[in-house]
């Protein structure tokens, strides 16, 4: 398989994971809205929940845009 291959892929796979890692955000951010709407404080596992999958979306962030340099490197 050539690089340029192997980048691709590895790309679609990163924005794959970015939209699980999203989606499970979602679910804390929920929990967050319902205790604004409650007048109620989060809970303090909804908020390391938040802060990990906020996290490990901005990691993968950075491996993607590391990865379309790299395609673009190839492609110049």
């Amino acid at each position: 398989m050539s690089r340029k291959s192997e980048l691709e892929k590895a790309i679609k796979e990163s924005e794959a994971e970015i939209e699980i890692l999203e989606q499970k955000r979602l679910r804390s951010m929920s929990s967050f809205i319902e205790a604004l709407v409650n007048h109620d404080t989060p809970g303090e596992d909804d908020v390391e929940y938040f802060k990990t999958f906020s996290g490990l979306i901005e990691l993968e962030r950075e491996n993607l845009r590391r990865l379309n340099e790299e395609l673009e490197k190839l492609q110049k």
